[in-house]
């Protein structure tokens, strides 16, 4: 293992060369930053997802980007014309695609090593963990390794899960003093608000949480922390500053879970300081791969199931748009339809799709909730996967309806000034 700067990190990669990235938080920035100081790429191929920022080694001729989620970082440089390539595909099957390109460098974040040589995988385990340890144990890849004091030294669950890689898998090991990125926590507008109150009314005590990211999932988890009841679960893709202050409330238990019963899990966490601080040495919390917490007959094995997921538009038949407009990539599809249908596969079990009824689109105010999608909508997850939409006008229960009676419930809780139009075009539409 050998210990270096990041620039000389960077002068052990090719010209032309290929390299898997951790997810989001698991990025090694400095690294990443020290590679944009390179301009002799011919060909270098990168996958990952959810760019911490716009990297400048991104906007060089010669360097190709394939990212599984887009954030405002990917949607910048393709919108600048560079070379940024969306590969469609869920969370889980990111492990599928690293294993298939089985790049020769494998570039990650963690913590310092620990007294018996441990780097924990802090606040990103992802769809690589095999994949770096694969990597780690072959003498023709590189595992190179970031780490800083300021990540997390969180916790897996042995033995088949622990989080962790050694010293002796590590390759080549930069030391940085790098703060994890933050993302704030917003004071939710009265319209996340209204949409939290009706989803609190689908939450029993003792459910088992999945929240997504966003204004309505913390408005939900500040309703639940500040309310009666409690003794709830947590299994989610992101463990959020929401998730954490409901356990700070003293509101989350994980005794009545079907699956991983005394922690809350997740395979990525994002939120402010404060969470950070707090995950660290966290026993209650534990961090999986994706390929496990999304499972959806994993994520059904939990008593009183609750996911409660964002969505940009549902039209009358109930496919969901959740990560294009207008067939132009936005973000990604993650762990939508997971949990949206493993959080509805049991009858005690209920899954929340929940978005504002309207938007504004260059000074128009326009229905979330259409009759039809136009020409070229992707839709990220089908209807018959559907089981509650909710906006600040209500809940709908589609699940079990027939495609007439969802179109009308659906047209109910849109807003007031387009849903006469949509019951008519529903009656049109057959």
């Amino acid at each position: 293992m050998k210990r270096c700067t990041a620039e000389q990190a960077v002068a052990t990669m090719r010209p032309e060369d290929t390299m898997c990235l951790g997810f989001g938080p698991a990025q090694p920035c400095t690294f990443l930053e020290a590679m944009s100081e390179r301009d002799d790429w011919e060909d270098l191929t990168a996958f990952g997802g959810m760019l911490l920022q716009v990297y400048p080694v991104f906007t060089k001729p010669g360097v190709h980007l394939l990212s599984g989620f887009f954030g405002p970082a990917e949607r910048a440089l393709r919108d600048a014309g560079h070379d940024v390539a969306f590969l469609p595909g869920d969370f889980r099957r990111f492990k599928l695609f690293a294993e298939r390109m089985a790049a020769r460098i494998m570039a990650i974040a963690t913590t310092p090593p620990d007294s018996d040589g441990f780097l924990s995988l802090s606040i990103a385990a992802g769809a690589t963990v095999d994949e770096v340890h694969r990597c780690g144990s072959d003498p023709d890849r590189l595992l190179v390794v970031e780490t800083s004091p300021h990540l997390p030294r969180t916790l897996g669950l042995p033995p088949d899960h622990c989080h962790r890689v050694h010293i002796d898998e590590v390759d080549i090991m930069i030391e940085t003093d790098r703060v994890p990125m933050e993302l704030p926590d917003l004071e939710p507008s009265e319209i996340e608000r209204a949409i939290a109150a009706w989803v609190r009314g689908f939450i029993p005590d003792r459910a088992t949480l999945q929240t997504g990211i966003g204004g309505i999932p913390g408005a939900v988890a500040s309703l639940l922390a500040e309310g009666p009841g409690g003794e709830y679960g947590i299994h989610s893709e992101m463990f959020t500053t929401g998730l954490m202050r409901l356990h700070k409330a003293g509101k989350v238990t994980n005794a009545h879970k079907g699956s991983h019963q005394g922690y809350s899990v997740a395979t990525f966490a994002m939120g402010t300081a404060e969470l950070y601080q707090w995950l660290d040495g966290q026993e209650e919390v534990r961090f999986l791969p994706v390929e496990h917490i999304n499972t959806p007959m994993i994520i059904a094995a939990n008593r009183n199931m609750r996911c409660i997921n964002g969505a940009l538009m549902v039209d009358l038949a109930g496919q969901v748009v959740a990560d294009s407009i207008d067939g132009r990539q936005h973000s990604g599809i993650g762990g939508h339809e997971d949990f949206t249908s493993g959080g509805s596969f049991e009858a005690d079990d209920r899954s929340l799709i929940c978005m504002p009824s309207t938007v504004e689109v260059g000074g128009e105010t326009l229905s979330r909730i259409r009759a039809t999608f136009s020409a070229g909508t992707v839709v990220t997850t089908p209807r018959h996967q559907l089981d509650i939409v909710v906006t600040e006008f209500g809940a709908a229960e589609v699940s079990g309806l027939t495609v007439r009676d969802r179109a009308h419930a659906l047209a109910e809780i849109a807003h007031p000034e387009f849903r006469a139009e949509l019951h008519k075009q529903a009656k049109a539409i057959g």
